[in-house]
């Protein structure tokens, strides 16, 4: 059984006092590299004493790379999750190095069966290092693999069958990768487990020379919302999460955001006046970010 986790909002230091303040927010997640385990930030000591559920997101255990995860990496994050009582933990269904080569970046697998196998092992191993379940998230792409054996809902379909890992399905990817290499949303969508869901990311981003970039810097647009609520009708989420990275807007616009999700996810909920984006890309500058 995956925890009811609700409406909940990315901690960032930057805007760790809004999070505290801005109502309707039930759960929150951290990037897991960002904290410390033995000295947690106050805000996040807080919001725990408060009683909400806090998820470490972890972006460096490259579990999607052809080496196994490194020990060192997986003590520290179940070590975070210990000390935030955290009820899951959340990564990449990504590779970010190759030897002492780091990318930096959230690298999307060639969706084969080798590249299947070496995925499902990391995942065993990082299971039985952690002290709570794990949730795997898609992620945003640039590229498409030639080589590619299986669609995306077959490659996250076996995972799960061979392994039982959660999933973190993040509807601002899957617009992402609409836009940018063609793949179909739905099929994804029509292929999430029930059992295995165990919340959603939604988030903005730009389009700049042709290409959708997952900024995480800019409103939600109308169709992430829209594939939102395509989820909803196949499957409901136990939680659904607001990314926001950079470009911070105020309290109040971030507290609409958080109103035009619950809206989408309890039908009749009123998100108050002019809470949903206009439909259509914005086109403006922003640094890309793939989360």
């Amino acid at each position: 059984m995956t925890p009811r986790l609700g409406v909940g909002i990315g901690w960032r230091p930057e805007i760790d006092l809004t999070v505290e303040r801005l109502p309707g927010v039930d759960f929150v997640e951290v990037v897991a590299e960002n904290v410390r385990p033995e000295r947690l930030p106050d805000s996040l000591v807080e919001l725990r004493a408060r009683g909400l559920p806090v998820v470490p997101h972890g972006v460096t255990l490259s579990l999607g790379g052809a080496e196994r995860p490194d020990p060192a990496r997986l003590d520290r994050l179940a070590r975070t999750a210990a000390a935030l009582d955290a009820p899951l933990v959340s990564e990449h269904l990504a590779f970010v190095r190759a030897g002492d080569l780091e990318a930096g970046h959230l690298l999307p697998l060639p969706r084969t069966r080798e590249a299947l196998a070496v995925v499902a092992e990391n995942v065993r191993i990082a299971q039985d290092a952690l002290p709570v379940p794990l949730a795997l998230e898609n992620v945003a792409a640039l590229l498409s693999w030639p080589q590619d054996e299986l669609t995306e809902a077959q490659f996250l379909g076996e995972l799960v069958e061979r392994t039982g890992v959660l999933l973190l399905i993040d509807v601002a990817n899957l617009y992402t990768n609409q836009v940018n290499v063609g793949l179909d949303p739905v099929t994804v969508l029509d292929a999430v487990p029930p059992d295995h869901l165990a919340y959603v990311h939604v988030a903005g981003g730009v389009m700049r020379d042709g290409v959708w970039h997952d900024t995480h810097a800019h409103p939600v647009p109308a169709p992430v919302l829209d594939l939102l609520a395509a989820l909803c009708e196949r499957v409901p989420p136990p939680g659904v999460l607001l990314e926001r990275d950079d470009n911070y807007p105020s309290d109040a616009d971030l507290a609409a955001e958080l109103a035009a999700i619950r809206a989408v996810i309890q039908p009749g909920h009123d998100p108050g006046p002019a809470t949903r984006p206009e439909p259509g890309p914005a086109a403006d500058g922003g640094a890309a970010r793939d989360d």
